[in-house]
């Protein structure tokens, strides 16, 4: 069966994620449906669903001696885990299967970095676009964060499952590639009333609220990657992890934040609208004849509008990150698109010139990374790449 974008199987019903950043809910299923979220799909399942509650992202590069045909054995092999894991059930050889649990909403995605398009066999097989972002101004890059040749993001409403999963899958891919960095975050997309809510950053700021629908035309132009051959339905994932500066952000006045950002901290909406979703009025003047959405805003700078109709697809995870009585605190960026370069980078460039939130962020992380198609029942992961 060949899902609509945005879309997974559960409970044989299907989940859709909504445009929001909520939970994902099951057509005509009661309040209490199943949270697990099939693996199976012609897209990965966790891109067009809403971000996790909790996270964990594995980069990990290539040991010496694997080749296409070895990565292929891994893929299978992973393949395997995700398939049991997503259910609830341990995966093969697992150590503690107790920790594997259903309903969790569990979810695994995979990318490739683009090292790996030099190995023999797959040097004519690079998506377009990806290639390592080049280094902004305002970065302060840590080769801690950095680069990767194999991308896992795992995410549950369970913080152990998440722990077990990865454990898991970083054990069995051991023959073959070995963690050069790790990456926990979180993210609260309901709120107090239960609903669904898009989110916020550390910064208190409502963030996504731009975001294209899932399952909409604007999304999958937006996401899925129309090229011929294997990595059709693929998309592109971008990871940057941005240390906020919450201390001096602290100093600002409410009116000075929203300033910055170009939207109320209340609601989300545009300092120009009432509502979250309300359009930009990019026009729009303060009674001293100020632009209301200032020129380095973040919202008008990062607008399709003013982007030659430019979008991406982004989620958030926060994270904290301690070092005894020290605290680092941050927003890991997760940027899903067709093609890279012709969508996230001029996007990157134009906000590293003249956003206004640069003044309290900066980013010392970032990797790129192609995200096969979905696999079926039968199937495996990028088996349209390796087999």
């Amino acid at each position: 069966m060949r899902l609509r974008a945005g879309a997974a199987v559960t409970g044989g019903a299907v989940a859709v994620a909504n445009n929001a950043g909520g939970s994902v809910e099951a057509a005509g299923s009661p309040a209490a449906a199943s949270r697990e979220i099939s693996p199976y799909g012609v897209h990965q399942p966790a891109i067009a669903a809403p971000s996790p509650k909790h996270a964990e992202l594995v980069a990990l590069n290539l040991q010496s001696g694997t080749d296409k045909a070895a990565l292929g054995r891994l893929m299978r092999l992973w393949s395997t885990d995700v398939t049991a894991l997503s259910a609830g059930r341990p995966a093969p050889g697992d150590t503690a299967p107790e920790l594997a649990l259903g309903n969790v909403a569990l979810t695994v995605t995979v990318g490739f970095g683009p090292r790996v398009f030099l190995l023999p066999g797959l040097t004519a097989k690079r998506p377009r676009g990806l290639d390592e972002l080049p280094v902004m101004s305002h970065d302060r890059l840590q080769p801690a964060w950095s680069g990767g040749d194999l991308v896992l993001l795992v995410g549950a409403d369970d913080p152990v499952s998440v722990v077990h999963a990865v454990r898991r899958l970083v054990a069995d891919a051991a023959p073959f590639a070995r963690p050069v960095w790790r990456q926990t975050g979180f993210w609260n997309g309901t709120g107090p009333d239960g609903k669904p809510v898009t989110g916020r950053n550390l910064f208190g700021q409502v963030d996504g609220s731009g975001n294209p629908t899932p399952g909409t035309p604007e999304f999958d132009q937006t996401v899925w990657s129309d090229e011929p051959g294997w990595f059709t339905d693929g998309t592109t994932l971008v990871v940057r992890r941005i240390k906020l500066n919450l201390d001096t952000w602290d100093e600002l006045t409410r009116s000075e934040q929203e300033r910055a950002v170009g939207r109320k901290l209340s609601t989300g909406a545009p300092v120009t609208g009432t509502a979250e979703h309300d359009e930009l009025d990019l026009e729009k003047r303060d009674a001293d004849g100020r632009l209301m959405i200032a020129e380095n805003a973040h919202a008008r700078l990062s607008h399709h509008s003013t982007n030659d109709g430019r979008r991406i697809f982004r989620k958030g995870l926060n994270y904290v990150h301690d070092t005894g009585a020290t605290r680092e605190s941050g927003l890991i960026f997760l940027s899903y698109q067709a093609d890279i370069a012709g969508q996230f980078l001029p996007l990157l460039a134009r906000l590293d010139a003249a956003d206004a939130l640069n003044e309290w962020t900066n980013t010392i992380g970032t990797a790129v990374f192609a995200l096969p198609p979905g696999f079926e029942q039968g199937t495996w992961l990028a088996h349209q790449l390796l087999d």
